[in-house]
């Protein structure tokens, strides 16, 4: 009995720790195929016009493109990254591309932001 105690304990431990942390976005279904998601399920976009690892969408741009925030004690894990945006703020990036959501995507799945910009949107795939 003390053992299933001891071990529940160290299980327990072991799971807390930062290399157990939940990746920032998941994997959703839409009608292109598995896309990474909000914690909502709302689709997550990239932007051709970002670069290294720095986004180009700023001001009203975010405003409709919202970025996946980062909070303050975020770390990068697998292939997750925080990125300093020019606000100040962090967002998440995947493979150095930076995350958004689309306002005009209006429940999981929808991915009515795709192309959009003469095909500068793209849905973010896992």
């Amino acid at each position: 009995m003390l053992t299933k105690t001891v071990l529940a304990a160290m299980l327990a431990i072991a799971m807390s720790g930062p290399a157990f942390a939940a990746d920032p976005a998941k994997t959703g279904q839409s009608a292109k195929g598995p896309t990474l998601t909000d914690d909502r399920g709302m689709t997550l976009y990239t932007f051709d016009k970002d670069a290294n690892g720095k986004s180009a969408c700023n001001g009203p741009c975010a405003a409709n493109w919202p970025p996946l925030s980062a909070a303050g004690d975020a770390q990068a894990s697998g292939g997750y990254t925080v990125i300093a945006r020019d606000d100040g703020s962090r967002q998440w990036a995947y493979r150095g591309r930076p995350l958004y959501t689309w306002v005009k995507d209006a429940k999981p799945g929808d991915i009515t932001g795709d192309g959009f910009l003469n095909g500068a949107w793209h849905v973010a795939m896992p």
